[in-house]
Order: C-alpha cells, then sequence, then structure tokens
C-alpha cells in the first residue's frame, strides 16, 4: 500500500492520495496556523477504524441476509500524552453503532465480534496501546 501526500498552500493543508482517486483533505488546527481545510491526522486515525470495522459488519450481515437500512457509527479516543514528548497516542477507544432496520441482535453482536477480533485491520493495528471497546443499538 503506498499513499502520497501534497502540500496545498504555505501552511498545513495537504491533499492525500491512495489507491482509489478519491482526494482527502488533511489541516492543522488554526491555533497553529491552519485554515481547518480537512481533518486532522489523529482524526483520520479513528475515521480509519470505524470505516474499516463498518465495512467488516456490512459485509457479514449482508452475508447473514440481515435486511441493514442505515449505520452511523461513532468514535470517540481519549489521548494520553507520553512524558517528555508531545506525542499523545489514543489510550482508549470506544465504537458506538447505531443500526437500523429489522434486525437479528444476536447476528448484529457476532458481526461486531468477526470484525473486532476477526477481520479489522485496523483494530488489530490500534489494539497494541490502545484500550478498544464497543457498544451497539438497533433502532427501527
Amino acid at each position: 500500500m503506498k499513499i502520497t501526500l501534497d502540500r496545498v498552500d504555505d501552511a498545513f493543508h495537504l491533499e492525500g492520495k491512495g489507491m482509489s482517486p478519491v482526494v482527502v483533505h488533511l489541516d492543522a488546527a488554526e491555533e497553529i496556523g491552519g485554515k481547518n481545510a480537512g481533518s486532522r491526522p489523529m482524526e483520520l486515525l479513528l475515521m480509519g477504524l470505524g470505516g474499516c470495522t463498518s465495512i467488516d459488519v456490512i459485509l457479514v450481515l449482508k452475508k447473514q441476509r440481515q435486511e441493514l437500512r442505515d449505520l452511523k457509527i461513532e468514535v470517540t479516543g481519549e489521548r494520553e500524552q507520553i512524558e517528555g514528548t508531545e506525542m499523545k497516542p489514543f489510550r482508549k477507544i470506544k465504537i458506538h453503532y447505531k443500526f437500523y432496520g429489522p434486525l437479528d441482535a444476536a447476528k448484529v453482536e457476532r458481526a461486531i465480534e468477526l470484525s473486532m477480533d476477526k477481520y479489522c485491520s485496523a483494530t488489530a493495528q490500534l489494539r497494541p496501546s490502545a484500550e478498544i471497546t464497543h457498544s451497539y443499538e438497533i433502532l427501527p
């Protein structure tokens, strides 16, 4: 896998490109000179985790022949500064899934479990340094 980042302005705005033709914008906070023209890199880590598990769960629910009408995911992360540095990695991450449709709760739980323990590479990447927990709700 390979990505490229191209600087857009004379500050921190970057355009990221991966294997797809879609451009992702990154930027820094205004208080350090950014212009809020894109997501922060640490936000993108959480988005990557949420996206990874979303794709897994949707695929599993499709295989289970569940009628998923919609899915919304909220991922929150708590960061902790490493002493003597400016680094603040995530130490706790919580994923909350909101499923919409007439879904079987046992199948939803199984889909999440498979994502967390077998399929999601982003979970595998973050789990050694962050506690990852999840919850869900099924809505009409």
